[in-house]
């Protein structure tokens, strides 16, 4: 008899529990409706935000990674505020403070783990953003140069002209002075030389000058060519010669260069115009100085 009792005890328990549940459903079934509806449209109001996004920020990056991280973030943080006006009309406040708690402490922990990660992501963003690197720019950066393969959410590729690829984080890159060779269109080359004292120093500033407006189409007269005596030397008055090329990148300014000092020495060549080099004269007044420098070759021969 006890056990009937208490069988109908615990039916009626749960029979009663059942009903508040159903009553307390019916009373919010309404804000249940507006909460459905406000989850439904967070998600299709981030679906549109998400492509309208992609596409505004591609007009600016042309980059797919960056366009499509911006988009996800901003879809997400859509549906969150839907998903927070939901749980408010639900009148569910203390699950609401606890979710944002909950964010709150798992996005610290998430931070300082993943500190460089991130400092490196959002460089990347910034350094897509930046209208004075661009993929294809010759640039010089952290004791590197080259050109510019990919600024990725993580690292900066570039490729060096002896075509070694070089990855380097984000961080490093935006914390750094950066060159970029690509922003101008022109570059200016210099050459050292030297003649010899008996040269004709107007001759030989004429010939350089021709020699160069010669090679260098861009160099519609002689006198864009800069040339400087800058000192006598031990056996040759030095020059400077400077002038300017359309380039973009180290490599073309390296390689007008070598031509420039190829078609120099021919043009001094064809005039007889002389380089010189160095020469050391080695004096021994004292005999025994020469008699030992004899012992010496014979001591080597054997």
């Amino acid at each position: 008899m006890n056990m009937q009792n208490n069988i109908t005890d615990a039916t009626s328990k749960v029979t009663n529990k059942l009903n508040t549940w159903l009553d307390v459903f019916i009373e919010n079934l309404p804000n249940l409706g507006i909460a459905f509806v406000v989850l439904i449209l967070s998600f299709i109001i981030s679906k549109y935000t998400s492509r309208f996004t992609k596409k505004i920020i591609k007009r600016r990056v042309h980059k797919d990674s960056i366009a499509n991280i911006i988009a996800k973030t901003t879809a997400t943080i859509i549906v969150l505020t839907g998903l927070f006006l939901a749980l408010g009309v639900l009148n569910l406040s203390e699950t609401l403070k606890s979710l944002l708690t909950g964010a709150g402490i798992a996005g610290i922990v998430i931070g300082m783990a993943l500190q460089g990660t991130l400092s490196n992501t959002i460089a990347g963003v910034v350094l897509s953003f930046r209208d004075k690197i661009r993929i294809g720019d010759w640039v010089e950066t952290s004791g590197f140069s080259g050109e510019v393969m990919d600024i990725s959410l993580k690292e900066f590729t570039l490729k060096e002209a002896d075509n070694n690829i070089v990855v380097i984080p984000n961080k490093t890159i935006l914390d750094s002075p950066l060159k970029n060779y690509s922003l101008t269109k022109r570059m200016r080359v210099a050459f050292n030389c030297g003649v010899g004292y008996s040269s004709d120093l107007e001759l030989v500033e004429n010939i350089t000058k021709k020699a160069i407006k010669k090679a260098f189409e861009q160099i519609e007269t002689k006198d864009q060519v800069e040339f400087y005596y800058t000192e006598f030397g031990d056996s040759s008055i030095n020059f400077l010669c400077r002038f300017w090329i359309e380039a973009e990148s180290s490599l073309e300014k390296i390689r007008a260069k070598s031509r420039a000092i190829i078609l120099v020495k021919q043009a001094f060549d064809r005039n007889d115009i002389n380089i010189p080099f160095p020469i050391r004269t080695l004096q021994f007044d004292n005999p025994s100085s020469l008699e030992h420098l004899s012992k010496l070759d014979k001591t080597i021969v054997n």
